[in-house]
This record gives structure tokens, sequence and C-alpha cells, in this order.
């Protein structure tokens, strides 16, 4: 029973939904899909339903064979409904009437007012939504009560059709009807329709069977007045036998045989090595009927007996059920005639194998069917071989775009003679599309051709489909759409390449998965003659099914790989910070895999200095990058305190430490973090006015040096333990390094690989670096170009510092004795070295804070006192001492005599700040220049 939403003509709120259909209104509540969607088809050929009549067309086309199968079923079916007043409709794959049956005087008039007779055209895309034509567009069984006809002319009616297949190939030979008035009407008329449909189904397969056995019977008589079933004698030891795996290979390739017209013979080469030659022999029946045996003999040995295996017996039992898939091609083995067994007959000797095979004394009947039931099998069997080869070939990536071009692939020639995919652009960019329909702008994504198939748009071309195109109407219905012979007979409009020369078949399908629709994949057929099939449709779904998921896949991994590189270049520095002490060029690079953990820093410090800095934290994805980040954050920090870098490595170290051992978390029940699972760094700061470098490493890869003469070296430091280990101090080295020369920092990723060794990688490092003169960007552009694939496996990092100096001319420095008389000569003089660098503006100021920092250092450190100021981006102003106690900034009371030295040098200051040496401490403050 068919459950219906509400009758039509019961409530009046319903009986304009076709009206408000017509005008565009949303009609989706209140209309069921199967009679929307053929509405909307309806609607895109441009039929008007009060101007709709049934046209007369050709006449129909039902051959004998479908018709002895039928008519016994149609009259008992008129019989049974003799008293309902219902009428029985016979018509042919394409939707003309070949006969109509029953009915009372009433429904029968008003059934030929219309138009609803033998000869009339009752296709959907010409006569509306109807029993026979709607059966046929769906191809599933279909009931239509009243106002569900398009059509003005036939809402006065209730119908139910069915399509009628052929049970072997499964395409649709006719389709059967019931139709009464609508007050008569019942949805159990769906289930009496389909019932009769699938008992003519059985008795075409019951047919089919038959045959089958007359011409096994004619191939037996033949043979037996010819004398060509001598015995065979049995070999000692069995050793001429043929095994259950020769068997099936022998009967595959019999079916690819029969199903061959232009050859006779075949020679098929045995799991063991020897030679079965296939001999096709026509076989008439005594019917007239027309069969193919195939025998077989293995050649080159004994002449071997066929595989002992007794046959059944034929049997015209029952009608085989019509839910069961029936057997396309039947293996027959016939019984060989009793004879003592004789010696073993000599090797064939060699020769023309069809002089060999020709032998009917020696051929022994392997498979017997015809041509068309052989091709059937054949067929069933490429499906299977298709799908195979499809389930290991499609979404062996995580890109949508080769996804897309895999299915293209796989189909193309085996299965279509041209394969397109088009995709919405946000499912390329791994977001969740929207609705899709005609009037979307889809990406052809890809296309595949085979030999002399139309070129349609190319790939990277936007494409959208109109209402009336296949593909538009397969988007909004999400059902896949099979058009044998788009646009002949349908008045609908193709669209290319289905307008194409040549083009005689499409099915388009929509890639449908969790619940979305992601795009259409569309099937054409041109060399290849026949036109798609049910069984073809089946398979087309069945590929777009699993390429769907794959598409899917990728999509929600682009998406989450576009969140993570997101968050992990929002954590990576944004731009160059501005110092003077270094010209730097860097690179990143994400690995194929995903985002990793690879950072680096330019950090500008006090004193003109700056640190270099570069890490990598194992692993990719999110966790990776998140932690990179922590990481780098927390260097930032350490920075500002001016920290050695021995010192500031032992403080990350700890911190890492820490975060693997207290901040494991997880949310609901989901699984712990796993912490960080391992960190390396190198940490480098450069001054310069001294042109010295410090450097120190936490298990990273040693830095190289390329002097400026083009000479390189690859600094052998003290390799400290990864970060997180703890309990092993860091070791710095101090090197100078002259003018111009470059410090090139780098990650794993940029010379370690499964295939090179790394000391070969790294020679070749050496041999790109050694160019004197390079600027550090020309430097990374050689450097990527000749050690990395265009998508490396690991993400990679490289930072690349051309050294500057300081020269005499922008540094002043002054020794003072510890006596309070002598900050009054120090301003003194601090203001003439303002004059001699064009900074009076900066006087005032410059000599308050250094009467202030002197003054300090004097009354409260110990050991000499120095001065020194340094014009770079900024004035610099530094007084060193030999405390090791740091000033504080407070705010002083109302009755406080002291205090407030500092809170003013650090308002008239852009930045102060304390660093520890090894003889003491330097407080240092930096003032803007006048136009900086």
């Amino acid at each position: 029973m068919i459950r219906l939403s509400v009758a039509w003509d019961d409530i009046g709120g319903l009986v304009d939904a076709h009206e408000r259909f017509l005008t565009g209104a949303p009609v989706e509540a209140d209309v069921r899909a199967p009679v929307l969607e053929s509405w909307k088809r309806c609607r895109s050929v441009g039929l008007e339903p009060h101007r709709l009549l049934l046209p007369r067309g050709p006449d129909p086309a039902l051959d004998d064979r479908f018709l002895r199968a039928a008519d016994p079923v149609l009259r008992e079916l008129a019989a049974s409904l003799t008293d309902v007043g219902m009428s029985i409709a016979l018509c042919d794959a394409h939707g003309r009437m070949a006969r109509r049956l029953g009915g009372d005087l009433r429904l029968r008039d008003r059934l030929d007012q219309v138009g609803w007779a033998p000869g009339y055209d009752t296709a959907e895309a010409v006569a509306g939504t109807n029993g026979v034509g709607t059966a046929l567009a769906e191809r599933s069984p279909v009931y239509i009560a009243g106002r569900e006809h398009f059509a003005d002319c036939l809402q006065c009616f209730a119908c139910a059709g069915a399509p009628v297949r052929d049970p072997l190939s499964g395409r649709i030979e006719a389709a059967l009807d019931l139709t009464c008035m609508r007050d008569q009407g019942d949805p159990v008329m769906q289930r009496l329709v389909h019932d009769a449909a699938r008992h003519i189904e059985s008795r075409l397969l019951e047919q089919a069977t038959q045959r089958e056995r007359a011409l096994l019977a004619a191939y037996r008589r033949a043979g037996a007045q010819a004398g060509e079933w001598p015995g065979q004698p049995e070999l000692p030891g069995g050793e001429g036998r043929l095994s259950r795996l020769d068997l099936a290979v022998l009967r595959e390739r019999a079916e690819e045989l029969i199903a061959s017209p232009h050859r006779t013979l075949d020679e098929v080469t045995l799991p063991d090595g020897r030679v079965a030659a296939l001999l096709r022999r026509p076989v008439p029946g005594l019917s007239g009927e027309m069969g193919v045996a195939v025998e077989a003999r293995v050649l080159g040995g004994p002449r071997a007996a066929i595989l002992d295996v007794t046959p059944p017996p034929p049997v015209a039992g029952p009608t085989p059920e019509p839910d069961r898939a029936p057997v396309v091609v039947r293996a027959v083995v016939p019984p060989l005639p009793a004879e003592p067994p004789g010696p073993p007959q000599p090797s064939e000797p060699p020769g023309n194998p069809a002089d060999r095979a020709g032998a009917g004394d020696d051929g022994r009947l392997v498979l017997v069917g015809e041509p068309c039931v052989g091709r059937l099998a054949v067929l069933a069997r490429r499906r299977l071989e298709l799908l195979h080869e499809a389930g290991g070939r499609i979404g062996t990536t995580l890109d949508v775009t080769r996804t897309a071009e895999e299915l293209t692939e796989v189909a193309v020639e085996r299965f279509a003679d041209l394969v397109t995919v088009d995709l919405p652009d946000a499912v390329l960019r791994g977001e969740e599309p929207g609705p899709l329909g005609a009037g979307t702008r889809l990406r052809r994504v890809a296309v595949a051709a085979g030999g002399e198939a139309p070129r349609p748009h190319g790939v990277g071309e936007q494409v959208v489909y109109e209402a009336a195109a296949p593909q538009a109407r397969s988007l909004e219905g999400t059902q896949a759409v099979l058009e044998p012979e788009p646009g002949s007979r349908t008045g609908r409009r193709p669209l290319p390449p289905a307008s194409a020369p040549g083009v005689h078949s499409l099915i388009t399908v929509p890639l449908s998965a969790r619940g979305g629709i992601l795009g259409v994949v569309s099937f054409y057929r041109c060399a290849q003659p026949a036109p798609f099939e049910d069984d073809d449709l089946s398979l087309a779904q069945e590929l777009a099914g699993r390429a769907a998921i794959c598409v899917d896949n990728a999509r929600r991994y682009t998406r989450e790989h576009h969140t993570a590189l997101a968050l992990q270049r929002s954590l990576l520095p944004k731009g160059r910070p501005e110092q003077s002490a270094v010209e730097a060029a860097y690179r990143y690079l994400p690995a194929r895999a995903g985002v990793g953990g690879d950072w680096f820093d330019v950090i500008p410090l006090s004193g003109a200095r700056v640190a270099l800095v570069v890490g990598d934290v194992v692993g990719h994805g999110l966790h990776a990058a998140a932690t990179m980040g922590r990481l780098r954050t927390a260097v930032h920090n350490f920075c500002s305190l001016d920290l050695p870098p021995e010192d500031l490595l032992t403080h990350l170290d700890d911190l890492v430490a820490r975060l693997d051992r207290c901040e494991g978390w997880a949310v609901g029940g989901a699984e712990g973090d796993s912490g960080i699972v391992g960190a390396t760094c190198l940490y480098a700061v450069y001054d310069p006015v001294s042109r010295r470098c410090c450097l120190t490493r936490a298990g990273h890869l040693p830095p190289a040096v390329v002097g400026p003469d083009g000479t390189v070296e690859f600094l052998d430091l003290p390799s400290g333990p990864p970060l997180g280990l703890g309990g092993m101090p860091f070791e710095m080295v101090e090197l100078e390094l002259a003018e111009g020369s470059q410090l090139v920092l780098y990650t794993d990723g940029l010379v370690e690989d499964r295939v090179h060794d790394i000391d070969i990688v790294l020679q070749r490092l050496r041999e790109v670096l050694a160019v004197p003169g390079r600027a550090p960007e020309d430097t990374c552009e050689a450097v990527l170009d000749a050690l990395l694939p265009v998508r490396p496996s690991d993400d990679v990092a490289l930072l690349v510092a051309r050294t500057r100096a300081l020269g005499p001319e922008q540094v002043a420095q002054w020794d003072l004795p510890c006596d309070p008389a002598v900050v009054a000569r120090t301003r003194a003089a601090v203001i003439r070295q303002l004059a001699v660098w064009g900074l009076d503006d900066l006087a005032f100021t410059t000599e308050l804070v250094v009467s202030e920092l002197v003054t300090n250092a004097i009354r409260h450190a110990t050991g000499p006192v120095q001065l020194r100021l340094l014009r770079d981006r900024a004035l610099i102003c530094e007084v060193a001492d030999g405390s090791s106690t740091a000033p504080r900034l407070r705010r002083a009371r109302t009755e406080d005599e002291g205090g407030r030295g500092l809170f003013l040098v650090a308002r008239l200051t852009e930045r102060w700040g304390t660093r520890y040496t090894a003889d003491g401490k330097v407080i240092w403050t930096e003032q803007r220049l006048p136009g900086h």
C-alpha cells in the first residue's frame, strides 16, 4: 500500500497546489516527491496543462516474443478486473500505447475523448504526468491520482503504471498501466500493476531457459548423429584431467566467445601451463532459434578428458521466481558414454590451432547459449571488474581535484566515452556546499574523453546548467537521471556536450555523501553504439557513490588543513621587524601531509642587537602548530628579559617539561592531549657593535656561516638535548663575524628525507651557499630550488641573515670614575656628541636621562661605570656598572624625597630596561630619532 499525503480533491487548500507550482511558489509540503519531480520535468520541457492533449505517435514496437509472454498475463488480469471498471494499457518502452483492455462503457468513452487509446503517445515529455510516462521516467512503479496529473484533461482519472524489464538485460521493454475514474482510485492499484509486470518478466525468463534447453538438445542430437561422442580414456594418475580452476577459466573465455559474433576460435592458457582451444559453432534449434555452442580441447599434450561432472537433467520445472537473479549462461558438460579405458593417445602434432580444434571427435561442450545472453554475462562480469578496480583507484589521495580525476580515468572508455565532474567552488575550498540546482555556478574539475569523443568545457571553467538539463534535474532531485537519447524525443534542449555530434546516451549522477550534495558527474556515450541501460545506471550510481565519499573525505581534510594552516600562519612572523643588525630573509613551506611545528623569528634586542631563532616541534597538525605558537611566545617573553642564550634555552626546556607533565587535557570523554612529544631550537644573538655572535642549540641542526668571500662553514656547536628532557646544561659558542657574512638557519625538513643521506644533502647545501655577495632573498630561492621538491614531505623553515656593523662614527663611549663630580662633565660631553650627530632636538631629554642613570650608578652600584651612546634607528643610551642589583620602577609618595628619577626616565624615553652581563648589568634606554 502506498501512503498518499492527502487526497487532492478532498481538501480545498490543496486544490490550487498545481497552480501555485506553475507560478513558482514552493509546494514541497503538499505534493509527493515523485509527482513533484515529474511536474518539474514537465515544466522544463515547456508543457502547458490547459493546452495539453495526448498526441498520436508512430506505431508501437513490441516483438512477438514479448507478446507471447504478456498476452496470458493481460487476459488473466482483465478477467480479474471485469467488475471493477478498470482499464489495462500496454505501451512500448517509449510510451506509445499498443493495447487497451477492459473498462466499462463510461470509462472507455472518457479515455477515447482524451486520446488514451492505442496508437497515442503517453510519454511524460509529451503527455505530462501520468501512469505510463512517469513510470518510464522514474523507471519504477507509480500511482497518480486526480490533480496529480499535469494535464488538465487527465485529472479526472486515477492510474498506476510499472515498467516491464527484460529479466536478463534489465532493459525496459514495455510499460503496463491500470486506469480508472478518480473516485474509484486506490493506491493498491500500484501493487496490482507491479505484480502483473513481474509476472510478465518471469514468463520472459522462462522463455529464455526453454530456448537454452532446446539449443542443448539440438547440439546433442547433432553430435549423436555424427558420431562425435567417442569415449576419452582416463589417463593414469589423472594428469590429463581439467581441474575446477581450469574449467572456470574455460567458461569465462567461452562466455566472451559466445558474445563475439565475428570470432570462431580462441586459445586459452590454463593455470598449469597447458593450452586449450575453444571452437564456436552455431546451433539451430527445432523452433528456428539460433544459438551458439563452445567446445574445448586441450592441445600440446594427451587428449584430455573434460572434468567428470554430471550435469543436472533438463527440467521443465516451475517458473523461476522473479526476485532471484537469472542465470544468463549455462555451463554444460554432457555425460560421456561408458567405454573401457584405452591406452593414452599420442600428443597432438604442432600445427594450426584451427585445424586441431576443428576435429569434432575431440571436442567437449563447455557452454551453450544465445549470443545476446553471452554478451550480458560478459557485461556483468566487466561491471564487477570495473567496480573492483574503482575501489582501488578512486580516493588514493586526500585531494578533491585528484579524486575527481581518478573517477573520470576509471570510467572513461570502459564505461563511457566522456566523463565530466562539476563541483561548486565551496567544495574545492573545503567548505560545506549550499543548495545546488539550475543556475548554480559549478566548476569543471575533471574531464576525461576517449577516442573521438567531443571536448566539452575545459578544466577550471565555470559551468551553469539550465533547468532543462539532466544535470540540473539530477542535482535538484538528488537522483540519477538516465537519458538514453538526450534531446531526441523529449523536446528538451540539450546542453553541451550532450548536444555535440555523436552523443547518444547520458547518465548524470549527483555526488551525494553524508546527506549533502557535493556536485554532479556526467557519463556520455558517443563512440560506443549501445546506449546506457538500467544496469549501467546502477553501475554509475555505485561509481559516483564511492567517489562522493572520497570527495567528501578530501573536502573535510582540505577544510581541516586550511584551518591548521591558517592557525600556523597566524602564529608565524607576518613581517620583518625594524632593526639594523642584519638583513634578513626567510621562507616557510608547509608539508604535503599537513601543517607542522617549524618556526623562525627575528627579534630585536637592546643595544641594537638581534636574536635569530629557528625551532621545530615534532609532528604535524593542529597540536604541533599550537605548540609551536606557545614556544614562540615563550621565546619572545624570555628575550624581553635579555637573558643570555644558554639561560634562555634552559628556561624554555623547563617550560616544555612542565607542559608535558602538567597540561595534558581532555574535553568530555575525549582522550587527553598527548603533550609535546619533542621540540628542538637554535638560538643566536648578534651584536653589530662588536660583530660578535653567541649561539646555542637544543637538539637542532647546526647553522651554516657563509663568509663575504663565499666560504661556507657548518658551525660545530655543542649539541644539547631536545627541549623537555632536562638535566643537561646548554653550552654557548661565541664567534666574531665579518661584516657581510651570512648566517643560515634551517629545520630538518630542508636536508633530511628518506632517499638521500644527510651528508650528501649538506654537501649540496654547501655548494649552493658558496656564492659571494648574494642577497639573502636570492640565497633563499637558490636553496629551495636546489634542495626541495615541489611539495616537501616535511615542513621547512629557512632563515638567512646577512650581518651589518655599526661603525665608530655611530658609537660614543666614556669610562667614568665613581665620583659625583663627573656627572656634569658627562652631560657636557653628551651634548657635544649629539651636536656632532645632528640630534640637538634630543639634547635636553638625553642630558636628563644620562644625569639620572649615571648618578644612580655612582651612588648605588659598585665597580667601574661606563656610558655608551649608539646612533642607530633610535638613540640608545647605556650605563654599565659592576652591580647585579637592578633598579625597580615605583610610584613615589607625596612625602618621599626620592624615587622619581627612574619614573621620569621611563616617561621621557620610548623603552628602557636592564640586561645582565658577566661583569654586572646595563641600564639602557631608547629614544626615537627625529623624523622616524
